[in-house]
């Protein structure tokens, strides 16, 4: 059976309610039959013009407020691409039949947006229902005074929503503000490496702060060595943030005076059992020795670095895996291996969050960052970590967090 054509144009005018399209600069590009009979404004009127030029705030009402909190409604939806419900506003409208006098409306304002596949907002739908006889209180005879009361104390209720919800919203900003903060903080920018390269990148878990339980280091050692690591503590939000701090800083200290990677993360083991949290958190380390060309790495239940060859293949350092920080009962020393490299292949470290997916087994993951790299394996590390994100993580956000290292060796 053949699926019906449907004219979504013809769709879209026949859409109850007051409902318009606009572009991100708050441009109208079309509206439905109803705005058009509702609003007296034709089409040609409005299409191509910035909303509040077309209907601007009532000059007779100075304590009015309703083209300012739809104005940030709508930004709110463009800026964090959400779909974003105002509390019942009164807006009041210019009568088209005679300029100058303003006709009381009440509306019931959503703004969603449109995104494009890669996450970017593209248009801007408002939808609002007309609510004005429902708020207007009706006097005289036959006039309901309890239906008059209960109206307005729901206008009443919806306009102390709406502080409440932006009292949320100041709240949320400072909060972030504080989670950016920590987050430069905790995993700054790798310093530089002498002839070699380095690119680093976190993304947190979609829905969470900017801040999580992903961390990554590196670590400049004497002679020419240099020492990477990356790990994960169970966990989202400020509270894995700042177990994340301690362990790094804590792993970070122990490379600089440990014998090697197994050692290190030995050290690392006796402090996370002093630390609330740190149960059951991965690290993966890497010594480099760019004097006689090899990695010597260890890995405390952490997904194997990966270590990419000039010719494009792809080796997984999964000869030295332990179980995680914790995990044991007792303390007990961890395995490391050696492997060489040739000058202008690649390191990767990386989180889980870049490769594994809930529906599918790990090995599907690590096959897809395999191919990832034989594909780009001539860009540079701040080229390579961009296609890797690219490629690999969801375009609307991963659900886990990722930090990523890549070295160019």
């Amino acid at each position: 059976m053949r699926k019906p054509r449907i004219d979504y144009a013809a769709v879209f005018r026949a859409l109850p309610g007051v409902v318009a399209l606009l572009t991100p600069d708050l441009v109208y590009i079309d509206v439905n039959d109803d705005f058009v009979r509702l609003t007296g404004r034709a089409r040609e009127q409005l299409l191509g013009r910035y909303i509040f030029d077309v209907f601007p705030e009532n000059p007779n009402d100075p304590d009015s407020a309703g083209m300012r909190e739809t104005r940030e409604s709508m930004l709110r939806a463009v800026a964090t691409g959400e779909r974003d419900t105002m509390a019942v506003v009164r807006y009041d409208i210019e009568d088209p039949q005679r300029p100058g006098h303003w006709q009381e409306h009440f509306w019931s304002p959503v703004n969603a947006p449109v995104l494009s596949p890669d996450g970017k907002v593209t248009l801007l739908v408002h939808r609002v229902e007309e609510v004005t006889e429902l708020i207007r209180a009706r006097g005289g005879p036959g006039g309901d005074s309890r239906a008059r009361v209960l109206e307005a104390e729901l206008y009443t209720r919806a306009r102390e929503l709406q502080e409440v919800n932006e009292r949320l919203r100041q709240a949320h900003a400072r909060e972030r503000e504080v989670a950016l903060a920590l987050q430069e903080a905790l995993l700054p920018a790798p310093g530089p490496l002498g002839d070699h390269h380095a690119a680093v990148r976190y993304r947190p878990a979609v829905g969470t702060l900017n801040v999580c339980g992903d961390w990554y280091d590196l670590v400049d050692l004497p002679g020419e060595r240099f020492a990477v690591a990356v790990g994960d503590v169970v966990g989202h939000g400020l509270a894995a943030a700042c177990v994340m701090g301690q362990l790094r800083s804590a792993l970070s200290a122990a490379t600089r005076v440990a014998e090697g990677p197994a050692r290190a993360l030995e050290a690392l083991g006796l402090y996370a059992r002093s630390v609330e949290g740190a149960e059951s958190t991965t690290a993966a380390t890497a010594f480099i020795d760019w004097d006689d060309h090899t990695l010597t790495y260890s890995c405390a239940g952490h997904l194997p670095p990966a270590l990419l060859h000039p010719d494009g293949t792809v080796s997984f350092l999964d000869g030295a895996t332990d179980p995680p920080l914790g995990a044991s009962p007792e303390h007990a020393t961890r395995p490391q291996a050696t492997t060489p490299f040739e000058e202008g292949a690649t390191l990767v470290l990386y989180t889980d969050g870049l490769v594994e997916h809930r529906t599918e087994d790990i090995d599907t993951g690590l096959a897809r960052l395999t191919d990832a790299l034989a594909r780009h394996r001539h860009a540079g590390p701040e080229e390579l970590a961009d296609a890797l994100l690219t490629d690999l993580l969801p375009p609307t956000g991963n659900a886990d967090d990722t930090a990523l290292v890549v070295i160019r060796l």
